[in-house]
């Protein structure tokens, strides 16, 4: 394929890819899109930044603090995570653990179950976010 600068950028197998490793790295640091083909399946190379940016505005965390007599819960209904702390601080940086956590179960084994195959979006913002950006995120 022949690269034409600032247009996006596709291979077709990932031995082309593989010779063309940096022309991918600067198509997704510009934020072009940069694609590889393998085994019929496409994959795409992306700024984690942009891409933590973008899955955040469109997905709010829509975590919920609740002030208990002892400190603070913190929950995102729907998902099977919660975490408390004495001080609001102390449970989302327990909250943050958590999300964690169950990032690394479904890569490991949840994302093959039903009930958490649709959380991919939240867990590549977990994964690729930092603890700053994901207490942004979480009191949003």
């Amino acid at each position: 394929m022949e690269k034409v600068m600032g247009a996006p950028i596709e291979y077709r197998s990932a031995r082309e890819a593989r010779e063309h490793f940096k022309d991918i790295l600067d198509a997704a640091d510009d934020g072009r899109p940069a694609t590889v083909t393998r085994d019929a399946r496409r994959v795409a190379a992306v700024d984690a930044d942009r891409l933590v940016h973008f899955l955040t505005r469109i997905r709010p965390s829509g975590a919920e603090a609740v002030a208990e007599n002892d400190g603070w819960s913190i929950f995102i209904p729907g998902l099977p995570v919660a975490a408390d702390g004495t001080t609001l601080d102390e449970a989302v940086a327990e909250m943050i653990d958590a999300l964690r956590d169950y990032a690394e179960e479904w890569a490991d084994h949840l994302r093959l179950a039903p009930n958490h195959a649709d959380n991919w979006g939240l867990v590549q913002i977990v994964a690729l976010s930092s603890d700053d950006q994901l207490r942004d995120w979480l009191l949003g």
